[in-house]
């Protein structure tokens, strides 16, 4: 027996709302998640503004714009799963097929993304190594206090010495052929032996290099 105008209207209720309670659990599974990576990214481009700039500033590698495109997305993302939440609370059929379509878009660029910052993590790291090459052979107080700055606060803050370890510091013009390093290389400035050093006169100074914690501290925050 066929369905009358208002039966067909009902059967199609039942249908609809099914699907639609399954879209919406789907959906805050998914606004759960990019919710997090959103949290994690605002997270990361705060550290790395707050936090990494001040050494990063010795790379080669273009670090400016990196933290605010991360504090920018995942403020974004932020926003969205606040959207997110309204649309499925509201169970509007087409606000969920909308957020749906949108959800997808934002999973295809944060997989771009995740790609692109594992390849960027790269050449942070190379060009850390250039840039510290570099700042180690300019090091000079007397001629270029700002530049000799970021390497003793680098040093002194991250209690290292050095790039790969401190004697790195004994080919450096600086050093004029002498065993020596900087002061900020010191576990205690006012009482250190930086000078004429020997392998048995290291224990007042840092001898990790710096190059290894700070890319140490870059892939567990990355």
């Amino acid at each position: 027996m066929p369905e009358t105008g208002d039966e067909g209207k009902m059967s199609k209720r039942m249908q609809t709302k099914p699907m639609v309670a399954c879209l919406k659990t789907i959906l805050m599974i998914f606004n759960f998640i990019f919710w997090a990576t959103g949290i994690l990214m605002l997270v990361v481009g705060i550290w790395g503004k707050l936090g990494m700039e001040k050494y990063l500033q010795l790379s080669t590698t273009n670090f400016t714009m990196a933290p605010y495109v991360l504090i920018g997305v995942g403020g974004f993302i932020v926003l969205l799963g606040f959207l997110g939440c309204y649309a499925t609370a509201k169970g509007n059929t087409v606000l969920l097929y909308f957020y749906s379509f949108f959800l997808f878009i934002i999973f295809v660029a944060e997989l771009a993304a995740g790609i692109s910052g594992f390849i960027f993590r790269g050449k942070l790291q190379d060009g850390f190594s250039d840039g510290l090459d570099k700042a180690l052979a300019a090091y000079n107080p007397a001629q270029d206090k700002d530049q000799a700055k970021l390497v003793d606060d680098l040093q002194s803050q991250l209690e290292c010495c050095g790039k790969e370890l401190y004697s790195d510091w004994y080919k450096q013009p600086w050093a004029g052929g002498n065993n020596n390093v900087p002061l900020s290389c010191c576990k205690d400035q006012n009482k250190c032996v930086h000078t004429g050093l020997t392998n048995s006169t290291t224990s007042d100074i840092y001898t990790v290099g710096c190059y290894k914690v700070v890319v140490n501290t870059i892939n567990s925050n990355l």
